[in-house]
């Protein structure tokens, strides 16, 4: 039996793995990148992303990847499944960590700090894309005319202006913009117009 906890176990492998989660003891740790495991096992999995194996393929798309569970989360993709529900708003989420990521929406958390001016973020990514404010760093370029951008979203939003692509229409005149916040601003003056 484990002395923590007192959770039994036919095998001494079994407890011993078991006994790490309370020790944070992970003594398998890979070479590549210097990331520590609990199980052998788990670095063997985890040392498939260096080595580019991913023996785990989709049957609908032919997609691969290196672990299971990724290969179970991707299949959701297809089925629509999402198992994983928040039990305040009740939005369902496709994976465990999505869903404690939106749980910073209610909680207000934000674990992630800026170290130049202290500004914090519920997401991890946020933070990356913030950094990059004070870097200058700007990674997507635009194919058409080279423009930077901090952000891929900003780039994609950018590239419309050289494809001529207007998605976002106007109900009231028919007029179309190549951004939702345009439409918003248009909107405003528009309707503002008809009831005249």
């Amino acid at each position: 039996d484990c002395q923590e906890c007192g959770k039994s176990f036919r095998q001494k492998g079994s407890l011993t793995l078991h006994e790490r989660i309370h020790t944070g003891q992970k003594p398998f740790e890979c070479t590549q990148c210097g990331k520590s495991f609990r199980a052998k096992g788990n670095l063997v999995t985890h040392q498939r992303i260096h080595k580019g194996e991913k023996p785990y393929q989709c049957k609908e798309c032919g997609k691969s990847f290196s672990q299971r569970g990724s290969l179970a989360v991707h299949e959701r993709l297809h089925t629509g499944q999402k198992p994983y529900e928040c039990a305040i708003c009740q939005r369902s989420f496709r994976n465990q960590s999505n869903l404690a990521v939106h749980r910073r929406v209610h909680s207000g958390e934000k674990p992630y700090r800026c170290d130049q001016c202290g500004k914090a973020f519920s997401q991890k990514g946020s933070l990356i894309v913030h950094i990059r404010v004070h870097t200058g760093l700007k990674p997507y370029a635009c194919s058409h005319c080279r423009k930077s951008f901090h952000t891929r979203g900003n780039c994609i939003l950018h590239g419309k202006i050289h494809t001529g692509e207007t998605p976002y229409l106007c109900g009231q005149c028919g007029k179309s913009f190549t951004q939702r916040g345009s439409l918003a601003v248009h909107q405003r003056s528009c309707s503002q117009r008809l009831t005249l």
